[in-house]
């Protein structure tokens, strides 16, 4: 990165790191390199985008000028942004995220409102969320329906703590977390509501992601290490026995037709009432089984 070289004596205006990152990161084949760059320098000042550009001439003293260039090396070798700077927004609220669990999607916020539509008649509702990762889903269920009890369990010790630290950035009094290895364990609860954005990517195309996801995400939250159904089969044997009568399991699914598939594994189980909702790119990416 050139701007720490020291024989030109430049002083690096936000404007000229703006304009320098564009190009070096559109030279590295990145998709949004202007964005790239912006989301680092609103993390480094901690602003608005409209304040970054207001104040486009002022000068980046050289330690944040050293930071920028750190973080820069790491996003060249693809490591996700989030895990740059710490957190990624979901649902307009920022969680800490790290190598221990997967970055909240966008397109996973269709859960959320689905979820309180369907919860909107009942009072006090009891959630669980199973494979709660950085807790995001059962967080921002836990803030969005303050009458709510959830339960956030995950195999994982560190994406528990990571989910522990985000509740307590909330200071939340309505959710708890479990350590529990859901396909062998028993779930001994009564929900309204079971949501689970469970690992779906099957076995053969995992070599296929991104190295920003293949090589920093957490692969047990990305692969059932099989056909990417191993989760939904094990749900459609148990959620009569934890969901409610008239209590609704909310599920995220994979790309493409994987949706049909997992549409007829509860279809084979018995369960009739089954609607598909599309995400913010109009794929069908949420299934919703009525008990």
């Amino acid at each position: 990165m050139k701007p720490q070289n020291s024989k030109t004596n430049k002083n690096w205006r936000i404007i000229d790191i703006i304009n320098w990152a564009d190009k070096y990161f559109k030279d590295k084949s990145f998709e949004n390199p202007r964005s790239e760059i912006e989301i680092l320098l609103l993390h480094l000042f901690d602003c608005k985008k409209i304040d970054l550009y207001l104040d486009f001439e002022k000068v980046i003293n050289p330690k944040d000028l050293a930071t920028l260039r750190r973080w820069i090396k790491r996003r060249i070798y693809r490591e996700p942004i989030q895990h740059i700077i710490g957190n990624s927004e979901f649902y307009g609220r920022k969680f800490i995220v790290n190598q221990h669990v997967l970055i909240p999607r966008p397109e996973t916020e269709t859960i959320i409102d689905i979820s309180i539509d369907a919860l909107s008649k009942i009072n006090n509702p009891v959630i669980i969320d199973i494979g709660t990762g950085s807790g995001c889903i059962g967080i921002t269920l836990a803030l969005e329906i303050p009458g709510s009890n959830v339960l956030a369990i995950d195999i994982s010790e560190a994406a528990l703590s990571v989910a522990k630290k985000n509740a307590e950035l909330y200071k939340l009094n309505n959710i708890d977390f479990i350590k529990m290895d859901f396909l062998s364990q028993d779930i001994n609860h009564n929900v309204d509501l079971l949501v689970s954005n469970p690992p779906y990517i099957p076995k053969k195309e995992f070599s296929g992601l991104m190295k920003d996801v293949k090589e920093y995400e957490p692969t047990i939250a990305l692969t059932d290490n099989s056909d990417g159904l191993v989760f939904y089969k094990k749900l459609s044997k148990i959620i009569s026995d934890i969901v409610k009568k008239n209590g609704v399991t909310i599920l995220e699914v994979g790309r493409g037709n994987h949706y049909s598939k997992v549409k007829e594994i509860f279809y084979k189980e018995g369960y009739k009432g089954i609607k598909t909702f599309r995400d913010l790119n109009k794929d069908i990416r949420v299934l919703m089984i009525n008990n």
